[in-house]
């Protein structure tokens, strides 16, 4: 089986949904965007109490830049042989193609960090991931998903190892490595890349990820939540992407806030297993509900598809437009601007252009790679 290729640049121009390709996937990039979008100028809250409604919105937190980073696994995945990864020669070009790639992403990102905002910018770390999973696009599912596990049971052991290195670090120093730290990143790209070699398109498989994916989220949280509750000073001492372990406690008390705790962005073993499996379940639900469901479906779902369609272009201009602002705005009514912005300029983009500005540029880069005969 040969890797698929990438489409032509205008190939999705004014199509509501290319062939072969998942919509529902594109939808749930597009809620992983808008949340990454509501933590960084929503002014939400820094935890979520299920007791309090006002603080639901808190959600985004964590959990969409884990959304973000399991759909990269997806995207992966979904790009080379989905269910049947190619072998040689054909799995070397999809290597090849994805280093590249790599590179491209990272060459965005520190570009998006010279902008100096003030928000945590996650496209170097994410092309890292991309460079990471290069020796493993032939692994089954199965052992996918056990690589994971091991990346989420050292998560935070190997957070803290980082602490040291960037002691020191400015703004900029900060944002390679600690704020989203590669192991704890690398366990929601592997669940991604298992997720799309489990045959994301069958009806049964989306079942069955809704089902084990909600499954890991509630007992992640309830056991975090039981056996190592949040302290409240973690909310004004806490770091993001970092496990927050108090002074006044007992060596058990230790152990159990590094692995057990599910703070968002703690990079505990529970917060992995949790946000992780959040991000499966919303995979799952966006699949189920969307693809396959007639061209009716597929146009209500057409702006957010047009979003996620074009996720680096989205991310990025929306950093753009932060630093054009000079200060980072606090507030639903912002979000609300951002989002509606993103939607309508992704759908006119889309519609009369096809594939994103940035998503082109990949795209080229990437084709230099020879392809095989």
């Amino acid at each position: 089986m040969t890797a698929a290729h990438p489409a032509p640049p205008a190939a999705m121009r004014g199509v509501l949904v290319a062939p072969g390709r998942l919509q529902g996937v594109d939808v749930a990039r597009a809620l992983a965007l808008l949340g990454m979008m509501a933590a960084h100028v929503g002014g939400v809250g820094e935890g979520v109490d299920w007791g309090d409604p006002a603080t639901w919105s808190a959600v985004v937190n964590g959990r969409s830049a884990a959304l973000f980073a399991v759909l990269a696994g997806v995207s992966v995945g979904l790009t080379s042989g989905r269910t049947r990864p190619p072998g040689p020669p054909a799995i070397g070009r999809v290597r090849a193609r994805l280093a590249v790639r790599a590179v491209v992403v990272v060459a965005i990102g520190l570009l998006l960090m010279a902008l100096d905002t003030p928000v945590y910018v996650i496209l170097p770390t994410y092309g890292a991931l991309f460079l990471l999973v290069v020796p493993v696009l032939r692994l089954r599912a199965r052992w996918l998903v056990v690589v994971a596990a091991v990346c989420a049971l050292v998560s935070p052991l190997a957070a803290l190892a980082v602490v040291p290195l960037s002691a020191d670090a400015d703004m900029f120093g900060i944002q390679l490595g600690l704020v989203y730290p590669v192991v704890t990143f690398l366990a929601y790209v592997l669940v991604g890349l298992a997720v799309a070699r489990a045959g994301l398109e069958a009806r049964r498989t989306q079942v069955a990820l809704l089902a084990s994916g909600t499954l890991a989220a509630v007992t992640a949280y309830v056991v975090g939540g039981l056996l190592a509750p949040v302290p409240d000073e973690a909310a004004l001492y806490g770091f993001a992407g970092l496990p927050f372990l108090p002074e006044d406690t007992t060596p058990a008390g230790l152990v159990a806030q590094l692995f057990l705790s599910p703070r968002d962005h703690s990079s505990s073993t529970v917060d992995v297993v949790g946000t992780a499996g959040v991000a499966v379940a919303v995979i799952a639900l966006c699949t189920l509900l969307v693809d396959g469901r007639g061209r009716a479906v597929s146009r209500v779902a057409y702006p957010l598809a047009a979003v996620g369609s074009m996720p680096l272009t989205v991310y990025a201009g929306h950093l753009v437009v932060i630093a054009a602002l000079g200060e980072l705005p606090a507030s639903g009514t912002a979000w609300a601007l951002f989002a509606i912005g993103s939607v309508l300029v992704a759908v006119v983009w889309r519609a009369f252009l096809g594939r994103g500005p940035l998503e082109r540029l990949v795209a080229r880069l990437t084709g230099l790679v020879p392809a095989g005969r």
